[in-house]
C-alpha cells in the first residue's frame, strides 16, 4: 500500500465518522447522513482540495461498499409483506415510469440534449430504496403499511432498473443476456427452495452457539452467499449488483426468524459502519465539478433533472396508489421513492465509458442523484407527517397480501 492510498484511507475513515455527527449535530432538519459522506468526498477528493485519491484499491473498496448496499437492500426487503397489493402496484407504477421516461428521454435524443435514450430513460426510473431503508428504520416505519408501500416501490425501483442495465447494457445480444439472467434468477429459485426446507436442528444450534463467538460463522456464511452469487452473476455476464441484491433476499431464508434481528445487527454494522460509507464518499470524490460549473447552461442541467425524477418516477404514483393509500401518505411516497444515486453512479459510468453519455449530464445526473438525497426525504417526510394514518400496522393475514389496516380495512387488490 502506497503512502497516499493509506493517507486517503485515513481521510475517508475521518469522512465516515464527521458525517454522522454532523446529521446530529443538524438533527433538527432531519438531514441524513448520506448527504453529509457525498458532500465530504467532495470536500476531501480531486474536485476540491484533492487530498484524497480514487486509486485501485480505494475503487475497489467502494465496489465493495455498492454491492452490500444492495445486499443490505435485498436483506431488508420481506417479500412475504410486500407481495399482493405493494409489490403489484409498486410494478405498475415503475412500468407507468418507464413509458413516461423513454417519451422524455425521446425528446431529449431528438433535440441533441442527451445521447442516449436509454441510458437516460432508465436514469429517471431508479429509486434508491438502499438509502430509504434506513431512514424508514430510523423512523420506525418499516412493517407498516406505508414502510411496506414505500419499500415494495423501491424495490422494484432498483431491482427493475438492474434488470435493465443486465439485458440492455451487457456485453452480449439482449437475447443472450436475457437468456443468462434466466439462468441466473433460475439458479437463485432454486437455492432459495433448498433454504426454505426445514434447517436441521442441529445446525441451527451451531449457528445459534456461534452467533457471538470468534468464530461468527453465520456472517461468515452470509459473506460466502454474497461471494457466491456476484460470481454467479459475474460468470453469467451479468452485472454484480444483480447477484448481491439476489444474495440479500436469499439471506433472509438461511437461518430461523428467531435468529434474524441478532444477524441483522451485525450485518448492518458491516455495510453501514464501514462499506457502505466508502461508496458514498468515493462517490462524492468522483463527482465532476469541473464539467459540472463550466456554464450555468450546465449548472442548470441538475435541478432539471430533478423535477424529471419527480416528473417520471413520482407522478405516476399519484394515480398507481389511489384508493390504496390516503392522500398524503400517496403525495409523500411519490415524493420519495423519486429518491437516486446509486445506480445513477452505475448508468453514469456505463455510459461514459461508452462514449453514449456527454460528460456534463453525466455529473448533472450524479448532482442531481445527490440533492435528491438531501431534499426529497427531508419533503417526502414532510409531507407524511406523523398521523396514525401513515404508521398503522400490517400484519400479513394471507399469501395474497392482505393486509389489516388502521381503519380495519384489508388492503388487497
Amino acid at each position: 500500500m502506497t503512502s497516499s492510498t493509506a493517507i486517503s484511507l485515513l481521510l475517508i475513515a475521518m469522512a465516515a465518522v464527521l458525517a454522522p455527527v454532523l446529521s446530529e449535530l443538524l438533527s433538527r432538519w432531519h438531514i441524513p447522513g448520506v448527504l453529509f459522506e457525498l458532500l465530504l468526498g467532495i470536500v476531501i477528493g480531486p474536485a476540491l482540495l484533492g487530498w484524497a485519491q480514487v486509486d485501485t484499491f480505494v475503487k475497489g473498496l467502494s465496489t465493495l461498499g455498492l454491492g452490500f448496499l444492495f445486499f443490505v437492500a435485498g436483506y431488508e426487503i420481506d417479500t412475504a409483506r410486500i407481495r399482493g397489493t405493494p409489490f403489484n402496484r409498486a410494478a405498475i407504477g415503475w412500468g407507468a415510469s418507464v413509458v413516461v421516461a423513454l417519451v422524455v428521454a425521446g425528446v431529449m435524443v431528438a433535440t441533441g440534449f442527451v445521447l442516449s435514450e436509454l441510458l437516460i430513460g432508465l436514469a429517471l426510473t431508479t429509486t434508491a430504496i438502499g438509502t430509504l431503508m434506513p431512514m424508514l428504520q430510523d423512523r420506525q416505519m418499516l412493517g407498516t403499511r406505508f414502510g411496506d408501500m414505500l419499500a415494495s416501490a423501491g424495490a422494484v425501483g432498483e431491482f427493475g432498473p438492474v434488470l435493465a442495465v443486465t439485458i440492455f447494457l451487457g456485453a452480449a445480444s439482449p437475447t443472450t443476456e436475457t437468456l443468462l439472467l434466466i439462468a441466473f434468477l433460475l439458479t437463485a429459485l432454486g437455492l432459495a427452495a433448498f433454504m426454505r426446507r426445514p434447517p436441521s436442528p442441529r445446525v441451527v444450534e451451531v449457528m445459534r452457539r456461534h452467533m457471538d463467538t470468534s468464530s461468527q460463522l453465520p456472517v461468515r456464511v452470509v459473506m460466502l452467499l454474497i461471494t457466491a452469487m456476484i460470481v454467479v452473476a459475474v460468470a453469467l455476464s451479468l452485472d454484480m449488483l444483480l447477484g448481491a441484491f439476489a444474495a440479500g433476499m436469499l439471506g433472509r431464508l438461511l437461518f430461523p426468524p428467531e435468529q434474524s434481528p441478532a444477524l441483522g445487527a451485525k450485518l448492518h454494522s458491516i455495510g453501514y459502519g464501514f462499506l457502505i460509507p466508502v461508496f458514498f464518499i468515493v462517490s462524492g470524490m468522483g463527482l465532476d465539478l469541473e464539467a459540472l460549473t463550466s456554464s450555468w447552461t450546465v449548472a442548470a442541467r441538475v435541478p432539471l433533472f430533478l423535477v424529471l425524477f419527480l416528473l417520471v418516477r413520482g407522478a405516476p404514483a399519484l394515480v398507481v396508489y389511489r384508493g390504496v393509500l390516503p392522500g398524503r401518505s400517496r403525495a409523500a411516497l411519490a415524493i420519495l421513492q423519486c429518491t437516486a444515486l446509486p445506480l445513477l453512479v452505475v448508468i453514469t459510468e456505463i455510459g461514459l465509458e461508452t462514449g453514449h453519455m456527454k460528460p456534463e449530464n453525466a455529473a448533472a445526473l450524479v448532482g442531481a442523484g445527490m440533492l435528491s438525497v438531501l431534499v426529497l426525504p427531508l419533503w417526502g417526510f414532510a409531507v407524511l407527517g406523523d398521523g396514525a394514518e401513515h404508521s398503522g400496522s400490517s400484519t400479513v393475514v394471507d399469501g395474497r397480501g392482505e393486509r389489516p389496516t388502521p381503519s380495519g380495512l384489508p388492503l388487497t387488490e
